[in-house]
C-alpha cells in the first residue's frame, strides 16, 4: 500500500516543476488539483504569478485539466476567467475523473502527470491509473476539516516510508 502513495517526483511548488524535463519524458498533458496546490484554499482566484506560470504552460503546448474534490461553483471561479477546462466533485482518490480528463485531453497515460498537494487524493489516484506523479508541498498552512485528517494520515505515512528508505528526498518540508 505505501507505494501507492509515494510519488514519482517531489518539489516545493509548482513553479519548481521542470517542464522542459516533462516535456523531454513526452508528457503532453497536465491534471492538477487546485486547492493548496495552485492556490490556498481559501483564495477565490489565481495569483499573478500563477497566472504567469499556467501561460507558460499553455505556451509550452501542455494541456491542463483541473481536477478538485471541491465544489462547482468554487472551481469555476477560478478557472472559468482562466479558460482552463476543469472537473468539480472528483472525489479523488476514484479513477474516473482522472480517467475523464485523460480523455478531455485526448492522451495516454504515459502522456499525463498528476500534480497535487495530497497523498491520499492526488497521488493515490494517478498512481493507481500508472500517471507520474508529483507531490508539492501545500501552499497554506490550513486546510480544511477532512484535509486536516488526511494530513494525519500522510505524517504516520511518510514515518513508514522513511522507516522502510523509500523516501528519496531529505524531508518533506513544510508538510504538516
Amino acid at each position: 500500500m505505501l507505494k501507492q502513495l509515494l510519488p514519482d517526483l517531489y518539489v516545493p511548488s509548482v513553479y519548481d516543476i521542470d517542464l522542459e524535463a516533462l516535456k523531454q519524458r513526452g508528457v503532453k498533458g497536465i491534471i492538477t488539483d487546485l486547492d493548496n496546490t495552485l492556490i490556498e484554499w481559501d483564495r477565490p482566484s489565481a495569483t499573478p504569478e500563477l497566472a504567469e506560470w499556467l501561460k507558460k504552460v499553455e505556451h509550452m503546448g501542455f494541456k491542463i485539466v483541473v481536477v478538485s474534490n471541491n465544489n462547482e461553483d468554487r472551481v469555476r471561479r477560478f478557472c472559468q476567467p482562466l479558460s482552463i477546462p476543469f472537473i468539480h466533485k472528483a472525489r479523488k482518490p476514484f479513477h474516473f475523473s482522472f480517467k475523464r480528463a485523460q480523455h478531455m485531453m485526448n492522451l495516454s497515460s504515459r502522456e499525463v502527470v498528476v500534480i497535487g498537494d495530497q497523498l491520499l487524493t492526488d497521488v493515490l489516484g494517478g498512481n493507481r491509473l500508472g500517471l507520474y506523479t508529483i507531490l508539492v508541498v501545500p501552499v497554506a498552512d490550513t486546510d480544511g476539516f477532512f484535509t486536516r485528517i488526511n494530513r494525519r494520515i500522510e505524517r504516520i505515512a511518510f514515518y513508514w516510508m522513511r522507516k522502510k528508505g523509500m523516501l528519496t528526498w531529505e524531508q518533506e518540508e513544510g508538510r504538516r
